[in-house]
């Protein structure tokens, strides 16, 4: 049954690397598509047989090839990678659609299947429709340092994608397949054709570039679907809701253009850009749908009623056409494209492309727009008109809620030391003899909140700051003028990186103050003010941390201002550079368990920001059973989570898929919300099990990455992370500081560089010897504790899952020729083979306790996916040893650096949850 279901997939990637084959020969000639034919056929044997012979006979194919067969070959196999998602992606929609046309119970992580397990559970839907008043998630894009895709090669995929898609769903003619297919070929033509790598770095204005390009395809259209879909679905289990239309609990976010941490290049000349291009691409979009709406609603005052309100909007509307005269809905549709048309010269300073009929006085706000648009919707709904209503109209309704006229919110994010640093220079210049930095944490809160009780400024017109001072000060009041120009919707939100006590939430709400963010005497603030507790030892007290400010009778008084919310953002990616995978999550769990309790004991609304990344050596993994794996009270309906660089482009470059991902976060945060009370709490030996295995991991990894004499030097020489640096795949640096210091490494570069080489270590290291040091201290329980605990816990159960998924990725003969590369033999074999032995002790102690007998044997379709590729990936893991072998050795052409790029790359692709 798994085969037919399997052989469209088969089909599509026999046909696009067929495809690829067929333009690899006609571009460079018989002999490069028979050199890369011959490794293919190789690598597939080795592969599928577990054939020795066929592994050396690759070995000395690679081995051999010239500089430029090097390249064609990287290419080759990196388009492969690219063509193969494409491919999966396709099926995925094909077999979601099969299910739903087959009728099938609704599938797990879509909204239908989350609203048919409410209704079980005894949940009405004017119950659900309530939750949703209160709701608020968000996905959060954010640009980082190892995003791999270029955005016109992502453009030659996407017509690809839609090739595929048309052929899937509709019968061809011969005449029309054979088109089909040559529009194909062009399209797998023009990719072979596009550079791969970018020429020049990216800055934030091309990363916002980027990120607006998923707005284009994807948001702006399907998050309005999913909000009508999923009202659709409510009032049709209770007829009583009516018309029902949801508050605008989803909405997009984004850190690019006001991330600051670590990256000197957002400054505030950079984020007004950035708001200015949303502006500017959702104006667009508003002014696109507007057009085409007037086209469609051509109805004739007498043939249908409207209402007097609408009359009155056609009166005002600057369009006299005679040829609309007795056309009352296109001249209020005219007259609303004028004033937006107003509104884009306002706020932009330029005309729209496509010019308006006449001048007409802009719009103050997006909910005066949205009024006008209401205007339509109730005078269509009372004429009978209904239908039509509910088409581009409730659409463009919707978006206008939840884009309004910044598209979407930009977070400003900034590290505590440079906040502690502005504040110490402020006060010394105002204070003349000021040491703020002396103080210690209660003297430092004694001042901060003297200064926060007076509307008295610090900051003079007439003294010269340092830059760092100038330039956070200008942030600043950029975010102010956002403000007064866009919306406060358009920056809500204020990130501090490395939090570790209370004086470090005061520190911003000072500088926030500065620029007229925080009003002391109207007990006023304009954004939330959100920690980021990233360490072990951070995430261990911010419980306490945030008791402690709570218990500040002037802090909670601005949350009064902020509906008495609070959001906590818990740092997946540094917390697992600082302990390991296990002692990471384990010290996440923790940390949301404590801080439900505080906010409890002081009536407060708990957000929390999850700060995962794509791979699971940095939080990543299945979103909804991560979502669901939540401790008991965490979620509240409220989440954000952040979706960061190319995991970007794989869940939201094709609409479809985007659509399902935007689906599942919903359905998930609204099963943890509601239905977490039928789940029981783990039990109290669970939780004291997970303790022991957490420390012996964090001894086990700190023990390797933090205290093994050498260590530092064994990892830039095994992995790429020196290449990484030098390439052209984002605006930040990869260290925070100058120098090889694994503590001052961005932990996105620090877990891309172990994907590469296929250790993936980040993303099991010391579950083995935690496992060990367990059973050998409960030698006749200790396995079957472990058992019950995968069982009967979510949240364990969810660890080992994606540990699995990590652990099939890995490959330890191809990891053996990275640590080739590092040239004292005695540190090579000392540690690789420490690492061997832990990811042997690793994959038996998680087949013991799951009970498989093979890695991912309760996932065969992603098993089946893996093992596909693996063919594929090897050749490019091998050209790329050689090449950085080359590199190292002296021989610095461009080809040897452009090859090394290049099967960066299609590593990255091959493996799609790499950074």
């Amino acid at each position: 049954m798994n085969q037919d279901k399997d052989a469209p997939l088969r089909e599509d990637i026999r046909l696009l690397g067929r495809m690829l084959g067929d333009t690899v020969r006609d571009q460079q000639g018989e002999a490069v598509f028979g050199l890369i034919e011959r490794i293919r056929q190789t690598s597939v044997r080795f592969r599928r047989n577990d054939d020795r012979a066929a592994r050396q006979e690759l070995e000395g194919i690679l081995d051999a090839l010239s500089r430029e067969q090097t390249i064609q070959v990287a290419r080759a196999f990196s388009y492969f990678s690219h063509l193969a998602n494409i491919a999966e992606d396709q099926h995925h929609i094909r077999r979601s659609r099969a299910h739903l046309i087959a009728g099938s119970a609704p599938r797990e992580g879509s909204l239908a299947h989350a609203l048919a397990r409410a209704f079980a559970s005894g949940h009405e839907a004017s119950e659900l429709a309530a939750f949703f008043d209160t709701a608020a998630i968000s996905p959060v894009l954010t640009a980082h340092p190892t995003e791999v895709q270029r955005k016109s090669i992502l453009n030659c995929e996407t017509d690809i994608a839609r090739l595929l898609d048309r052929r899937d769903r509709m019968v061809l003619t011969p005449e029309e397949r054979e088109h089909s297919d040559e529009a194909m070929r062009r399209a797998v033509l023009i990719l072979w054709q596009t550079r791969m790598l970018r020429p020049a770095k990216l800055s934030v204005v091309d990363e916002v570039a980027n990120g607006l390009s998923y707005f284009d395809a994807t948001f702006l259209r399907e998050v309005p679907r999913l909000y009508a879909a999923l009202e659709d679905q409510l009032a049709q289990r209770d007829p009583a809701l009516g018309a029902l239309e949801l508050p605008a609990f989803l909405r997009v976010g984004s850190w690019i253009g006001g991330d600051r941490d670590g990256n000197p290049f957002v400054t505030a000349e950079v984020l007004e850009r950035a708001l200015a291009m949303q502006a500017a691409a959702v104006l667009g979009f508003y002014l696109d749908e507007l057009h085409t709406l007037g086209a469609r609603l051509s109805l004739a005052a007498g043939l249908v009623s409207a209402s007097d309100a609408l009359l009155g909007l056609a009166e005002r509307s600057p369009d006299r056409s005679p040829h609309r005269k007795d056309e009352p809905y296109r001249r209020a549709i005219s007259g609303i494209y004028a004033r937006l048309a107003a509104t884009h010269r306002t706020l932009l300073g330029s005309e729209p492309p496509r010019h308006a009929v006449a001048q007409a006085e802009p719009y103050l706000n997006a909910y005066e727009l949205s009024e006008d648009l209401d205007i339509l919707h109730r005078s269509l709904v009372a004429n009978g008109s209904a239908a039509l209503a509910r088409g581009r109209l409730r659409l463009l309704r919707r978006a206008v809620r939840v884009f309004g006229f910044h598209l979407a919110p930009i977070d400003l994010r900034q590290n505590s030391d440079v906040h502690e640093r502005v504040v110490a220079e402020l006060l010394a210049t105002a204070q003349p003899g000021t040491d703020y930095r002396a103080l210690d944490e209660t003297d430092r809160c004694e001042v901060l909140l003297t200064e926060l009780a007076t509307p008295r400024l610090l900051a003079s017109p007439h003294v010269r700051y340092s830059d760092e001072t100038e330039g956070e000060l200008a942030i600043f009041r950029a975010a102010r003028n956002a403000h007064l120009r866009f919306g406060k919707e358009a920056i809500t939100n204020c990130i501090i990186s490395k939090t570790d006590d209370v004086s470090d939430l005061l520190e911003l709400a000072l500088l926030l103050k500065e620029a007229g963010l925080l009003r002391p005497h109207e007990q006023a603030l304009d954004v939330n003010i959100i920690p980021l507790f990233e360490t072990i030892e951070d995430l261990a007290n911010a419980p306490t941390v945030m008791d402690r400010l709570f218990a500040l009778p002037a802090y909670m008084s601005l949350l009064e201002s902020r509906e008495r919310m609070q959001e906590i953002m818990l740092g997946y990616s540094d917390s697992n550079k600082d302990g390991g995978f296990l002692t990471s999550g384990w010290s996440l769990y923790k940390a949301e368990i404590g801080l439900v309790e505080v906010f409890a004991k002081h009536g407060l609304h708990l957000r929390l920001f999850h700060g995962r990344g794509g791979s699971v050596g940095r939080g990543g993994g299945p979103s909804y059973q991560a979502i669901l794996a939540q401790p008991g009270g965490a979620v509240q309906g409220r989440i954000r989570l952040t979706e960061q660089g190319e995991v970007i482009a794989a869940k939201y470059n094709n609409p479809e898929v985007g659509r399902r991902n935007l689906e599942v976060l919903v359905a998930a945060t609204l099963e943890a919300s509601l239905l977490s009370d039928n789940a029981p709490a783990p039990r109290a030996e669970f939780l004291d099990t997970m303790q022991a295995l957490s420390d012996a991991a964090f001894a086990a990894y700190r023990g390797l990455v933090y205290e093994t004499e050498g260590f530092e030097r064994y990892f830039w020489e095994s992995t790429v992370i020196s290449e990484i640096a030098e390439l052209n795949i984002g605006s930040r640096p990869a260290s925070r500081k100058k120098g090889t210091r694994i503590e001052d490494l961005r932990a996105i570069p620090w877990v891309f560089s172990w994907a590469q080489c296929r250790l993936m270590l980040p993303g099991w290291f010391g579950f083995g010897a935690a496992v060990k040091a367990w059973r050998a201290t409960h030698p006749d329980d200790g396995l079957a504790r472990l058992q019950a605990m995968y069982k009967e816990w979510s949240f364990f159960a969810t660890l080992l899952s994606n540990m699995d998924m990590v652990l099939a990725k890995s490959d330890l003969a191809i990891a053996s020729r990275y640590a080739g590369l590092v040239k004292d033999p005695a540190l090579r074999d000392a540690i690789f083979g420490r690492i061997r032995a832990e990811w042997q002790d690793t994959i038996d102690a998680l087949l013991a306790i799951t009970g498989q007998k093979e890695l991912l044997d309760d996932n065969p379709l992603l098993k089946r996916s893996i093992r596909n590729r693996f063919p594929y990936l090897d050749p490019l893991n091998h050209v790329q040893v050689e090449l950085l072998r080359r590199h190292r050795d002296g021989h610095d052409d461009a080809r040897v650096r452009l090859g090394i790029h290049i099967t960066i790359n299609g590593v990255a692709a091959g493996l799609r949850n790499s950074g």
